[in-house]
C-alpha cells in the first residue's frame, strides 16, 4: 500500500494571514460595477480630493532634473530634514533627520517596527476598534495581539485604568491612533497624558502612536503622545501624506523614533524594499514645506461631509452612532439588524449585512469584524455630498427590507 502525503505548498505564516477587509470589500464593489452595477463605495479610507497642484508640480520638476535613480533606505536627507522640521514647526516634537525612516507608506512604517522589536511571544496591547492590519502585522512577527474594548460611550478610547490592566509580564508594545481608524476618535492632551504616566511605570513598553489622520481634526490642534519627555524615547511615531495631502496613490509614509529604532528600520527595510520612489520624495518635500491651506480646505469639506452624514444615519432607526471628532469614518453599532432576514437569508453577522448593504443598497461598507467590533460597520464618508445623501438614502431603504 502506497500512501501519498499533499503537502501544501504556502507557508503557516500566510496562511494564518488574514486578508485586508477593506480591500476585499473595495474589490468585491469593482466586481458588482463590471457588471453593470453603480456602486458608491465608502469603503476604502482615500480621499477623493485630487493631490494638490505645488506638489504634482514638484514631482515634474524631480523628473525633469533626472531624480530617477536609487534613493537611500531612509529615504533623501533633505526630506529626512523636511520632516524633522515639520514635527517641530507643527508638534513642537524635537527629531535629527537620521531618527526619521521613510517608507512605501505608513503601513509599512508600522510593520517595520513592530519586526524589528517584537519577538515571538511578546504581546502587543491594541485598543479595539483598531485599523485590520494591526493584529495581521502582530502575527507576522510571531507576537499576540491582546485587544482592551474601548466602549462606545467613552468615544471609543482607553483609560488608564484599562491600560495597567491590560499589561503583563510579556507585554512589549502597544499600539493606537488618534484620530483614529474606524471611530474617528481623538485623544486630547490630559487623555494621553493619563496613558503616559501608566507607561512611565513600565520602562520596558514601546508605543507605537499611528498619526496619519493629523490632520483630519475637527476639534482643534493635533497632540501627539511623543509629547511627554518621560516616554519620548519609547515612542515611534508613524505618519504620512496619503490622507492629509490627498497622495494615497503616491506611496509614502515615515516614522521618528530613536537612532537605535531608526537604524534597525532601516537596515530591515534595506532588506525588502530599499528606498522609495525617489519622484514620491521630491514630491513629498513641497508637501513638507508648502503649508497647510489645501489640508484645512479638505479638512473644512471632511467635517460638512460629517455633519451631513451623521444627520442621515441617526434618522434611520435601528443605528447607533457617535459623533466623531475626527478622521473621516463612522463606526455605526448595528447590532439591531443582526438576526434579521431578507428573502430567507439572515444577518448572522455584521460581514453578512455589509453584504447585504453590498447587493441591495449598492454602497460598499466594511464589516466591523475586521476591526475587533462585531456589532459595528465602518462606513467612510470620503465621497461627495450627492454620493453621500444617495448612499444613506439606499441603505435606509434597504435596511427596511429586513424583518
Amino acid at each position: 500500500m502506497h500512501f501519498i502525503i499533499i503537502m501544501t505548498v504556502l507557508s503557516q505564516r500566510i496562511e494564518n494571514l488574514s486578508e485586508s477587509q477593506t480591500i476585499k470589500m473595495a474589490k468585491m464593489g469593482r466586481e458588482l460595477s463590471a457588471k453593470g452595477v453603480s456602486v458608491i463605495n465608502l469603503s476604502f479610507g482615500e480621499p477623493d480630493f485630487g493631490t494638490p497642484q505645488y506638489i504634482k508640480d514638484a514631482a515634474k520638476d524631480a523628473m525633469d532634473k533626472n531624480f530617477t535613480y536609487y534613493t537611500p533606505v531612509s529615504g533623501y536627507p533633505d526630506l529626512r530634514k523636511a520632516i524633522a522640521d515639520k514635527l517641530k514647526r507643527e508638534n513642537n516634537l524635537d527629531y535629527t533627520f537620521d531618527q526619521i525612516v521613510v517608507s512605501t507608506g505608513a503601513k509599512q512604517s508600522l510593520a517595520n517596527a513592530i519586526l524589528c522589536i517584537m519577538n515571538p511571544g511578546d504581546e502587543m496591547i491594541v485598543p479595539t476598534p483598531y485599523w485590520v492590519s494591526y493584529s495581521e502585522m502582530v502575527k507576522l512577527a510571531e507576537g499576540v495581539s491582546v485587544f482592551i474594548d474601548a466602549k462606545a460611550e467613552n468615544n471609543f478610547k482607553i483609560t488608564p485604568e484599562e491600560l495597567e490592566a491590560a499589561i503583563t509580564p510579556k507585554t512589549k508594545m502597544f499600539m493606537f491612533s488618534s484620530p483614529c481608524n474606524p471611530t474617528g476618535s481623538v485623544y486630547s492632551k490630559d487623555e494621553l497624558a493619563g496613558l503616559a504616566k501608566v507607561f512611565e511605570k513600565y520602562p520596558n513598553i514601546y508605543i507605537i502612536s499611528d498619526e496619519i489622520y493629523e490632520h483630519i481634526n475637527f476639534i482643534g490642534g493635533h497632540q501627539s503622545i511623543a509629547q511627554f519627555d518621560n516616554i519620548k524615547d519609547r515612542v515611534i511615531l508613524v505618519n504620512g501624506f496619503s490622507k492629509s495631502f490627498a497622495m494615497t496613490g503616491w506611496r509614502i509614509g515615515y516614522m521618528a523614533a530613536t537612532k537605535e529604532i531608526a537604524d534597525a528600520c532601516d537596515k530591515l527595510q534595506g532588506q525588502i524594499t530599499s528606498g522609495t520612489c525617489s519622484i514620491t520624495q521630491k514630491a513629498a518635500i513641497a508637501a513638507c514645506n508648502g503649508g497647510l491651506d489645501s489640508v484645512y480646505e479638505m479638512c473644512d469639506a471632511f467635517l460638512n461631509r460629517r455633519n451631513l452624514v451623521y444627520g442621515l444615519l441617526t434618522d434611520i432607526d435601528g443605528i447607533k452612532v457617535n459623533l466623531p471628532d475626527g478622521a473621516f469614518y463612522f463606526f455605526p453599532d448595528v447590532s439591531a439588524f443582526l438576526g434579521k432576514s431578507f428573502n430567507g437569508v439572515k444577518m448572522n453577522t455584521a460581514e453578512d449585512l455589509s453584504l447585504f448593504i453590498l447587493n441591495e443598497a449598492h454602497v460598499s461598507t466594511v464589516t466591523g469584524e475586521a476591526f475587533g467590533n462585531a456589532n459595528c460597520i465602518r462606513i467612510s464618508y470620503a465621497a461627495s455630498e450627492d454620493q453621500l445623501k444617495l448612499a444613506m438614502a439606499n441603505i435606509k431603504k434597504a435596511l427596511l427590507q429586513l424583518v
